[in-house]
């Protein structure tokens, strides 16, 4: 067998210089220096198998400006990315799909995963003539050889997963191939939908399940951030309801009910083990929900999420305000702000899209609804308060002083070219802490993979497309809004009485709920509305003050360009080129 070098280095590129990997995997990864080694060399030795397995760890993505220092949803309706070269912008933004500043997501995915598979491949076909280390016993030794098996089997269903949410499916490849070789060049035949996903990435899910770690071993401080058995069990629970969604049920036949029992049986095995993470103050709630976990906080809403070390000033300074120091980045657009309701839990307008966004005419302006006491010339007044934990708005204090993106003042000056180009910035996913002390301060930005809150959600949606009754379905819904200490009951609603009003509604809340975690791009592509969700104008707030009164306007901010070929990504051109694989509708 010819012999092939491995990189043994545990690096994670969105963070500080690592000093102890306890400080990112908790105790399951033990520090190795970086190193050259052979396979036969890995595979010869149980810790260091162990280290190479644990490096899989490595990737999984970090949403935070990964790509060109931009995130995926500023390529979404959600937000737009001010400083003029941001992967995105310059990119999806404009239909640009080879565009270089996007190359981490539109080329980087297929390589890195298909690299991360091929770990995962050789872990199943090696691990078991791995020699046992001297000091385990033989129930050690057999018991994590069972979980490793069972986490490469995970890692390469999830990488899959993340290749078919881009590609749609690709070439399953489950032997080891050659680093030196044509790698695809003898797969170049695409599965059907329900061959790669059904098929393939759920029927590995379920039957790794059961020899992966529980959830007592997981929540110990040194698993932290590792794969259990709910993980799997809840990333089960997305993938269905993505497969009995519009777009995918015909090819996949997965239907509403089905959907509904994935998540059900999350709920049964595991809901009495997670919870939504609540405080009394209903910012300071949804907050934490995002930043604390098990292990810092006590925060048992978080599932899976990619763990990392504390992280300071250099972290956050591209999504920063430019009045505190930073870049403006990802900034939230008005079309997030109008899906969220009223601090009552009414609605502030008339009618909703099967987006989730509500209804705009001519003028850039939805329709108030009468009842509520929203008022567009104070648009963030008695709004939800997962408003205030997600988006940082004009007069809210943060940091180190008062938000003012009033032209011409501290966050939105004069010839600043990263000056908020929406009227607002980006405060979910960002530590407060790290401000203090002139900016020599800390904190844990750990990026979310899944969490409690959209079981929930997931639940509600398919349960109301499968003809629950709207009691039943809002009653998974509810726990949501008393979080967010709006506890008025939906069912009391007169909007929320149809399936299809139900439908609208569970979108617009699934999507205030999950902003900036990375689903917005894939929902209206599987509800198959992303050429109205994401061709749609990027609407924004101009903000002046006169007199000492302070005035909004309406604007438009970008026109965004999304037509049916980009529901999925184009493959690679080199990949196309080497192999022949044949590209994807319109590429």
């Amino acid at each position: 067998m010819k012999k092939q070098l491995l990189y043994i280095a545990f690096v994670l590129g969105m963070t500080t210089t690592l000093t102890s990997c306890e400080d990112v995997f908790g105790g399951f990864l033990d520090k190795q220096p970086s190193n050259e080694l052979t396979e036969e060399q890995v595979f010869s030795d149980w810790t260091t198998m162990k280290q190479f397995h644990t490096d899989t760890y490595n990737f999984l993505l970090n949403g935070a400006c990964r790509i060109n220092n931009s995130w995926l949803d500023a390529a979404t309706d959600l937000a737009h990315t001010s400083y003029a070269n941001g992967g995105v912008r310059t990119s999806f933004n404009i239909g640009n799909y080879y565009a270089g500043g996007a190359s981490a997501e539109l080329r980087g995915i297929w390589e890195s995963r298909y690299r991360g598979i091929r770990k995962c491949n050789m872990i199943l076909e090696r691990i078991d003539d791995v020699p046992q280390a001297a000091d385990d016993s033989d129930e050690k030794y057999e018991k994590e050889k069972r979980n490793y098996k069972a986490e490469a089997r995970f890692f390469r269903a999830y990488f899959y997963w993340e290749m078919f949410l881009r590609y749609g499916p690709v070439p399953l490849v489950t032997t080891v191939l050659d680093p030196d070789g044509d790698l695809l060049s003898d797969y170049t035949n695409r599965p059907t939908i329900k061959e790669y996903v059904v098929d393939f990435i759920l029927t590995e899910l379920t039957e790794c399940e059961s020899d992966m770690i529980d959830y007592e071993e997981g929540s110990s401080s040194a698993n932290a951030g590792r794969v259990t058995q709910a993980v799997a069990s809840a990333l089960r629970s997305r993938i269905m309801l993505y497969m009995a969604s519009d777009r995918f049920s015909s090819e996949s036949g997965i239907t509403w009910a089905q959907a509904a029992d994935a998540s059900k049986s999350f709920i049964e095995n595991y809901g009495s083990l997670y919870s939504l993470f609540t405080d009394n103050n209903p910012v300071d709630a949804y907050t934490n929900a995002i930043l604390r976990t098990t292990y810092e906080g006590n925060n048992k809403e978080v599932i899976f999420f990619r763990n990392g070390v504390r992280v300071g000033w250099g972290a956050i300074v591209a999504d920063t305000p430019v009045g505190e120091g930073g870049n403006g980045g990802m900034c939230p657009s008005q079309n997030l702000v109008d899906m969220y309701d009223m601090a009552d839990g009414s609605s502030p307008f008339a009618q909703y899209d099967e987006t989730g966004a509500p209804v705009y005419n001519s003028a850039n302006i939805p329709s108030v609804n009468a009842s509520s006491n929203y008022d567009d010339a104070n648009p963030c007044s008695n709004r939800d308060p997962r408003l205030a934990a997600s988006v940082l708005y004009n007069g809210v204090s943060w940091g180190n002083g008062t938000i003012n993106v009033v032209l011409g003042q501290r966050d939105n000056p004069i010839g600043n070219a990263n000056a908020t180009p929406t009227g607002y910035y980006t405060r979910k996913y960002m530590p407060e802490s790290i401000l203090s002390a002139v900016h020599t301060g800390t904190g844990y930005r750990n990026w979310i993979l899944l969490r409690y809150a959209e079981i929930l959600l997931n639940y509600a949606e398919a349960l109301n497309e499968a003809d629950a009754s709207g009691a039943e379905v809002l009653s998974y819904l509810q726990p949501l809004r008393d979080r967010a200490g709006m506890t008025a009951s939906l069912t009391d609603r007169p909007d929320l009485q149809t399936k299809e009003q139900r439908r609208n509604f569970i979108r617009k809340e699934r999507t205030v709920e999950l902003a900036f975690e990375e689903h917005r791009a894939w929902d209206v592509r599987r509800w198959n509305v992303a050429e109205k969700a994401l061709a749609r104008p990027i609407y924004g707030m101009e903000v002046t003050e006169s007199n000492g009164a302070v005035r909004y306007e309406r604007k438009v901010v970008q026109q965004r360009v999304f037509s049916e070929k980009m529901y999925l990504y184009p493959i690679p051109e080199t990949e196309v080129w080497k192999t022949n694989i044949v590209n994807n509708p319109g590429w």
